[in-house]
């Protein structure tokens, strides 16, 4: 029997919202600076609208404190998949007034991606976007990437913090309390962006030849979306506008970074290299990473697609490398990718199905699930193989010597396949406008994993229904499932409970 929430479930909700939306309302403070210092006077409007909004939320939810604040596991997850669909919907109101999207679900679609990091866009005429509005669409990578969670539990330390942390789809603490952990990420955050800023702003200026300020706006919004893996940029085409290979390798560096876990980076910072090195998920990454690379390559040289073996490397290399950290930069446009076909379009897609580490700023399946679900399989092999009382190792590394239990083995297995079907369901609604399977599938998984490289499908002309499709991928892809059907449950108790 369902039990009906309550008034004071309904209240505990409200008052964890309320913080979290103060939160995001002190954050949404940046892009107002940002419009006032240029003088974009109508997006710096939009902005006090979408902050005012954040506020009074924030503070009326703050208002029903419940007579115990203590958050439950259920009200930690239901408040996560809120928080995931109010604020990007609060947070388009700037780009639904800036006259560059056709209709607010058009808005909000680029909102979502934006915090998910995925990087799917609809936007028009990006090339001559307010550079508040610009700055807008990255700054919500970097607030996605770190986690909106992890935002406000670096500022407060709440009760029910852990409830929120796992939410949000992080799985690994690397200190005791999660408000350390949580300042950690954003102390690495913080330190790659100031390193990574520097360098692509001397990239712009000694390199590509650009002014000192718009090397540094440039500079500032690549990170963003290369260390958030989000794959927004300033122009409207991708990479492929600086046309540089030295730019190119520095966004690399970013994106590999963001796609490591937060483990592996405190890790590396204590000079534990080896420790990384033994890391189940570090050997999965290389090892799935090299056969994508191996296939698309293989696929390209028999497509003939790029005359020059150099050229066949670097955009193979490239692309690759951006689809399996979830990133979505480009350095083709999207009509040239949609020729790719055959075994290269299959690398491709795999890489991005397959994503970056666990509790990384990247999205798919994520390689740690896969090493596991690999160990699975090779386990019950053995066990088949080996005499009969043989015992099977259930060891692995992961942050120390972990052990693989019969429930690890089954939850790995189950958001492994709640991912395939997500993609798939993306296909389905995409074959049913009849846009090609390839196209479909690739498009879909783009969404899924969070990734934003696209080959035309995504656009403002696409089907209502279709965009979204995508807008909910996106939005279960980044919370891994959990989260989405704790809501849903809780839905179905309040309209169905006793």
């Amino acid at each position: 029997m369902l039990i009906r929430p309550t008034g004071e479930d309904f209240r505990t909700i409200g008052f964890f919202l309320g913080r979290i939306f103060v939160v995001v309302a002190l954050t949404g403070l940046v892009p107002v600076v940002w419009a006032a210092a240029a003088g974009e006077w109508h997006p710096l409007g939009s902005f006090l609208v979408m902050v005012g909004v954040f506020a009074v939320l924030g503070f009326a939810g703050i208002r029903l404190a419940p007579s115990t604040r203590r958050l439950e596991w259920s009200h930690g997850m239901v408040v996560v998949a809120l928080v995931w669909l109010l604020v990007p919907a609060i947070g388009s109101i700037p780009f639904a007034l800036s006259g560059h999207f056709a209709d607010p679900l058009d808005a909000f679609f680029d909102a979502m991606s934006g915090l998910t990091t995925t990087g799917l866009t609809l936007v028009h005429d990006l090339d001559h976007l307010a550079s508040s509005l610009n700055f807008w669409r990255h700054w919500l990578h970097f607030l996605g990437g770190q986690g909106i969670i992890i935002a406000a539990l670096s500022l407060f330390a709440a009760g029910g913090g852990l409830t929120l942390y796992y939410g949000e789809a992080r799985d690994e603490r690397i200190f005791p309390s999660v408000t350390s952990t949580a300042r950690f990420i954003w102390a690495v955050a913080l330190a790659h962006l100031i390193a990574g800023v520097a360098v692509l702003s001397f990239v712009g200026v000694a390199v590509l030849g650009f002014g000192i300020r718009r090397a540094v706006f440039h500079g500032l919004l690549v990170f963003f979306a290369g260390f958030d893996t989000g794959g927004f940029t300033p122009q409207s085409t991708s990479l492929g506008y600086y046309h540089s290979a030295v730019f190119e390798s520095v966004a690399a560096v970013l994106m590999v970074a963001g796609a490591l876990s937060f483990g592996v980076h405190y890790a590396l910072w204590r000079r534990r290299g080896r420790e990384v090195l033994a890391n189940l998920e570090t050997r999965t990454i290389l090892t799935t990473f090299g056969l994508t690379l191996a296939i698309t390559l293989l696929g390209l040289a028999a497509t003939g697609v790029y005359t020059s073996v150099f050229g066949l490397t670097r955009q193979g290399f490239f692309q690759v490398l951006s689809a399996h950290t979830g990133t979505g930069f480009a350095t083709v446009p999207a009509g040239e990718l949609a020729t790719w076909g055959g075994l290269a379009f299959g690398g491709m897609a795999i890489a991005m199905a397959l994503g970056g580490m666990g509790s990384s700023t990247s999205g798919g399946v994520k390689a740690l699930r896969i090493g596991l679900t690999f160990k699975t399989i090779t386990n019950q092999v053995k066990r088949v193989l080996l005499p009969e009382g043989a015992v099977v190792g259930s060891g692995y590394v992961q942050s120390g010597r972990k052990h693989l239990t019969a429930e690890l083995s089954q939850t790995v297995m189950t958001v492994s396949l709640l991912y395939v079907a997500l993609f798939f369901i993306g296909a389905g609604v995409g074959l049913a406008y009849g846009i090609p399977l390839d196209h479909a599938l690739f498009e879909s998984v783009s969404a899924g994993a969070s990734v934003g490289l696209s080959v035309g499908v995504t656009d403002a002309a696409m089907p209502v229904l279709l965009e979204v499709t995508y807008i909910l991928q996106m939005w279960a892809g980044r919370l891994e499932f959990v989260a989405v059907f704790a809501l849903f449950g809780f839905f179905v108790a309040w309209v169905r409970g006793r």
